[in-house]
């Protein structure tokens, strides 16, 4: 019984121990799965695998056709290369005609493809419990494998980041490995001459700058600072950025706080509270994150959060309004910061 646990994965995909037999990647990262089975595809049937070698199939044209995946199996190919079989969304309906081949599989080279699967699915236990069958996992990335995965691609590229670009790219990355890959590859097509990545240039490339302004505008918000609040306000209004959303990212804000505020008066450090955030704030934002924590008190907060609610509320009755009772809302909020 063989079945690889997910950190195992990448290194068991540069080195197979086996070259023939059924190859599960299965998981909640369907984007991870995808690259999984690509990686084995290209691995047993090359780059430029001619179609005779290489067939890639969905199970519902297996389901159509129940016999035709032990036809292609056995079917040899005209130039004498191992024949690889490639299976999307792969399940447990495929396991009666697997069966056979994963016991003998003559050459053949079956990759699946298929969801999150539990230890007693049919497919999986199958696969797991095959002599020639290697099961491997694949879960979100971490912020290990993250990391990881950047600096590995920078490095083949011989591309330079400085470490807050490369911490700024992992902010601004998902769990679907697919997505990851393509901001990636994006980043190092843009520094293909300069073999250098700047926070600016990720920042640019990758960021949600809407959300980059609305947390400045709930920074300058926190700390008091009424300049730098109206100077993120213009660019947030000049970016078409609403009103309500500005409203309601600051309530989320506050709330935040507010939650995070009744860790620190329990006794923990406003630092210990951020290192238990989950999503952490971003490290560009933590100075100022842990001085907010300090300055708000959980009564204050309260005030804060009924004076952006009564804005919110206000801003839906006069639309005409609307942006005058924002910038008297948030202005009101930052005086109180101010003043502590």
């Amino acid at each position: 019984m063989v079945a690889l646990k997910a950190h195992e994965v990448g290194r068991y995909l540069e080195r197979p121990d086996i070259s023939e037999g059924v190859f599960l990647a299965y998981g909640p990262d369907a984007g991870l799965v995808r690259e999984t089975g690509q990686r084995l595809a290209r691995r047993f049937a090359g780059t430029d695998a001619d179609q005779m070698n290489l067939v890639v199939l969905d199970a519902s044209e297996l389901d159509a056709d129940p016999s035709r995946l032990a036809v292609e199996a056995r079917t040899t190919s005209l130039f004498g290369d191992r024949r690889v079989i490639r299976i999307r969304n792969a399940g447990k309906s495929l396991t009666t005609a697997l069966s056979e081949i994963a016991a003998d599989p003559q050459g053949v080279v079956i990759v699946l493809e298929a969801g999150n699967l539990l230890p007693k699915d049919p497919l999986r236990a199958l696969v797991e419990t095959a002599k020639l069958g290697r099961a491997m996992p694949c879960y979100p990335d971490t912020d290990e494998t993250i990391a990881r995965l950047i600096a590995d691609t920078f490095n083949k590229a011989g591309i330079a980041a400085d470490q807050d670009a490369q911490a700024a790219v992992r902010d601004s990355l998902g769990n679907d490995r697919e997505v990851t890959r393509r901001e990636l590859e994006k980043l190092v097509l843009f520094a293909h001459e300069s073999k250098r990545l700047t926070r600016e240039d990720v920042l640019t490339l990758c960021a949600d700058n809407a959300a980059l302004v609305l947390d400045e505008i709930a920074d300058a918000l926190g700390t008091g600072h009424a300049q730098a609040l109206d100077t993120a306000l213009e660019r947030a209004l000049a970016a078409a950025v609403n009103s309500q959303q500005v409203l309601i990212s600051s309530l989320n804000h506050f709330a935040t706080l507010r939650r995070w505020r009744t860790e620190v008066d329990a006794g923990k450090s406003p630092s210990a509270v951020l290192d238990g955030a989950r999503p952490k704030p971003h490290f560009s934002r933590r100075a100022s994150m842990e001085r907010q924590l300090r300055v708000w008190t959980d009564d204050a907060l309260n005030t804060a959060l009924d004076r952006l609610q009564t804005a919110v509320a206000d801003s839906r009755k006069r639309y005409d309004l609307q942006e005058t009772i924002v910038r008297r809302a948030l202005l009101a909020v930052s005086m109180m910061a101010a003043e502590r």
